[in-house]
């Protein structure tokens, strides 16, 4: 299969085949990826918030459970990194998508990640400028300039300020994302190995909270003996490993967009479960699982984990663990820009979107309009919620988990369709294109129905409810039900790529075959 002559910038390719749209070649290498990938999943902030809730689930099994759920993320990794090497382009979910099933799923597929990415934004805007107030109070020995961060004035106006200085990094060229995330996420990083290790030092010198003997049947999930916990464990996957596909939508800025996508994708999941299981293990060693005042298992320090702990495990040094929190979200505030913005680079330069979302920055080489237009989506949307509800807020957050199933899953299943004719061609092929993504797209199948299912309770997320049914069922639904009018309309008024003109089904190739 040739490659289609490159199209001007913003025009969609004619041939219905593959094309470069104007990005800057080669300026992200294997590391600058796993960095950026380790970034925008943001193990300080996602782990401090799950860890205690987990807990209370499933007590010492906490590190078997994030094994367990582990698992589905490593597999659709695999069926990512196949889809990758045949297909090195930005859109990821959304033109594999389209690839293998056609135009109406590829929109969706790109809908789904669009929206979780924007939503999860918004998030991460919010928990940036409550950990800004916290460690300025932390330093200040003032408690009541935390209380700042919860005036939706001030907590508005600080949150639309680090959207924009991470749209003003998003908009430069990705050397400068490199060079800011090496910093941010190694300061990251450092600490969160210092707290693991000191942790573990105060139990092994006898000053830990509640001193509890590290035991390998931690790692074994199966022995919490109860199904709907392991399911819990499951989803907890979907929070606490999700973002390391970023490493995918940069493949057309990386060196060697075929390997070194992949490769970061896989490098990033393994550097992340094995960060969270040290700091698992270290702070159920140190502070064990009962309901005390420092144990796992209390409710009062559950959304906080790092913080409730820092003091006694760091002791003056403590404020560390809430600027590593803090530039936690920062970083990941930052990083997360990349995959909405090529994948609505992407939608518009296929003509699946106006024409506008596929400029690129003539000086930085980047989806310049894409960005701007994310960061202005996300900034509305917190802060018309934050002013309507802070539930109607988390319960909108709680909702992207079916998204993130939604995505994810159809692209593990465009892995397994997309590559239907070479199953058999060799061990490796049946198990990396076929058997791998097939499970790990079946079991977010079923995380897929069983939210929605659940989250039908009125009890579920924040409790809030409309006529009996829950909130984060409704909100779920209305996203996606959203996409599908966006995409009636836009089949309406750029039929050319529904019709398959602009990026057309493409049958596996032998050609790709011998290529690998």
């Amino acid at each position: 299969m040739s490659a289609p002559e490159k199209p001007l910038a913003g025009e969609a390719a004619p041939t219905g085949g593959l094309s470069s749209k104007g990005l800057g070649a080669g300026t992200v290498g294997l590391i600058g990826a796993v960095v950026i990938g380790i970034s925008c999943i943001a193990p300080a902030y996602t782990l401090t918030a799950a860890l205690g809730p987990t807990v209370s689930a499933v007590g010492v099994q906490v590190p078997g459970i994030i094994l367990l759920g582990f698992i589905p993320m490593l597999l659709v990794a695999f069926g990512y990194r196949e889809l990758n090497r045949a297909m090195p382009d930005a859109g990821t979910s959304f033109t594999w998508g389209a690839r293998a099933f056609g135009p109406w799923v590829g929109w969706m597929a790109g809908w789904g990640l669009i929206a979780a990415t924007i939503l999860v934004l918004s998030n991460l805007a919010g928990i940036a400028v409550e950990f800004l107030f916290l460690l300025i109070a932390q330093i200040t020995g003032q408690p009541g300039i935390a209380e700042l961060a919860f005036n939706p004035f001030i907590n508005v106006a600080v949150c639309l300020l680090f959207v924009l200085g991470a749209t003003l990094v998003s908009y430069r060229d990705m050397q400068t994302t490199q060079k800011l995330q090496y910093f941010l996420v190694g300061f990251q990083v450092l600490v969160l190995l210092v707290f693991a290790i000191a942790a573990i030092v105060e139990m092994l010198t006898g000053n830990a909270f509640d001193a509890t003997p590290f035991d390998f049947s931690w790692f074994n999930p199966f022995a919490v003996g109860d199904f709907s916990a392991i399911v819990a464990g499951l989803s907890l996957s979907i929070f606490i490993f999700w973002g390391w596909d970023v490493t995918l939508t940069m493949n057309e800025e990386t060196k060697d967009p075929e390997k070194t996508p992949g490769r970061a994708a896989t490098l990033t999941v393994l550097i992340i479960v094995s960060l969270y299981l040290l700091l698992a293990v270290s702070l159920i060693m140190f502070a064990g699982v009962g309901t005390g005042e420092y144990g796992l298992g209390n409710e009062d320090i559950q959304s906080n984990v790092f913080f409730a702990l820092s003091g006694q495990v760091l002791g003056p040094l403590a404020f560390l663990v809430s600027l590593a929190v803090l530039t936690s979200s920062a970083s990941s505030l930052q990083s997360t820009f990349v995959s909405p913005a090529r994948t609505l680079l992407s939608m518009g330069h296929y003509g699946a979107l106006p024409a506008s979302f596929a400029r690129v920055s003539p000086r930085f080489f980047t989806p310049g309009y894409a960005t701007i237009v994310s960061a202005i989506v996300a900034s509305g949307f917190y802060a018309v919620m934050r002013f309507i509800s802070e539930n109607v807020l988390w319960d909108t957050i709680t909702a992207l988990g079916m998204m993130i199933c939604f995505y994810y899953g159809i692209t593990a299943f465009a892995c397994v369709w997309y590559f239907r004719k070479q199953w058999f061609d060799s061990v490796r092929g049946f198990f990396f294109t076929m058997l791998l993504p097939l499970v790990g797209g079946v079991i977010l199948l079923v995380l897929f129905v069983q939210t929605l299912v659940d989250s039908m309770d009125p009890d579920y997320g924040s409790g809030s409810n409309i006529a009996g049914v829950g909130l984060v069922f409704i909100l779920g639904v209305t996203v996606i039900l959203l996409g599908v009018v966006i995409m009636i309309w836009q089949s309406i008024k750029r039929p050319a790529f529904f019709r398959g003109e602009t990026l057309s089904m493409d049958a596996p190739a032998s050609l790709r075959r011998t290529r690998r």
